[in-house]
């Protein structure tokens, strides 16, 4: 999506933090939670990833430069400024008039490079972009999206950058709805906890955008101008390259559906779809029968 030029993102919630040059690896708090809660975009195991070091905090400047919606356009670390300004002008609203749940507002994003602390626990670059319950942040390096265009196939552009920072979003209002919690059961599988949790996260995604253009800012104007087409196949060509089966098939040449904890390509574009389609109101991927996934 593009953003209208004049739009005010001055009041996105972000941070960005330097390299992290102490981070120490060992016992901590990623082994009390369980792999889909903490819901690594690529599916990533962070458990043996813990604790540890100082972060080197890097002054906010660039982000500060970060105000209208042009520098969201020209920008990605804007652009995710400005998808969280959105974003929370969004579910404010959506989370207890269609989810009937109360509204908080997760911890300002975190942009890092190549490795940071969370209250996860350390990660690194490798680990994808990913929703923290303790701490309520999301975490996300910005060259994920080079990987995500390169090494899995996904259309570039805006819309397909700012659905990952969605989908992050998405995890947090499940954590607010208590759903993250309720879900542990370490289970994996076509059908598991595990994946209805990600394609829930996927369609409340598609709900955002399909209601973007219709977030404003302070004055009253849309962040966003309303979807093409061709953007909205960025976004489904993103959601595919990061299904189970793609990610399997490329990086150990076979698919094994018994391991499955996001969902296929497949099930990730059509969830993202009904999201967009019939808004967040009907994402409860938990009450349709296993066929219907």
């Amino acid at each position: 999506m593009t953003f209208n030029p004049n739009s005010d993102i001055s009041g996105g919630r972000t941070s960005h933090r330097g390299r992290n040059t102490g981070l120490a690896l060992g016992g901590g708090g990623l082994g009390v939670i369980a792999l889909f809660v903490i819901s690594q975009f690529l599916g990533v195991d962070l458990t043996g990833l813990a604790g540890g070091g100082g972060q080197q905090a890097a002054p906010d400047t660039e982000l500060e430069q970060c105000l209208t919606g042009e520098d969201a356009n020209e920008r990605v670390d804007c652009r995710m400024k400005g998808a969280a300004a959105s974003l929370e002008v969004y579910w404010s609203a959506a989370a207890p008039e269609q989810l009937g749940i109360a509204y908080q507002a997760p911890q300002p994003v975190v942009l890092f490079d190549q490795s940071t602390t969370t209250g996860c626990g350390g990660a690194t670059s490798a680990t994808g972009p990913f929703y923290c319950p303790p701490d309520q942040t999301i975490y996300l390096d910005v060259t994920f999206f080079d990987e995500l265009e390169s090494r899995f196939g996904a259309s570039d552009g805006p819309l397909a950058e700012m659905y990952v920072l969605a989908h992050e979003w998405g995890h947090h209002v499940q954590n607010l709805a208590g759903i993250l919690e309720a879900a542990q059961d370490g289970q994996t599988g076509p059908t598991s906890n595990g994946v209805r949790v990600e394609l829930q996260a996927d369609c409340f995604a598609g709900a955002w955008v399909a209601n973007a253009a219709q977030t404003t800012d302070d004055q009253g104007v849309s962040f966003l101008q309303p979807p093409t087409q061709a953007q909205i196949d960025q976004a489904l060509s993103a959601a595919a390259a990061v299904g189970d089966d793609r990610i399997q098939e490329t990086t150990q040449g076979q698919v094994t559906p018994h391991t499955f904890t996001h969902g296929t390509s497949e099930q990730r574009q059509r969830w993202f779809s009904i999201g967009y389609e019939q808004g967040a109101a009907a994402c409860d991927t938990f009450r349709v029968d296993g066929s219907e996934l």
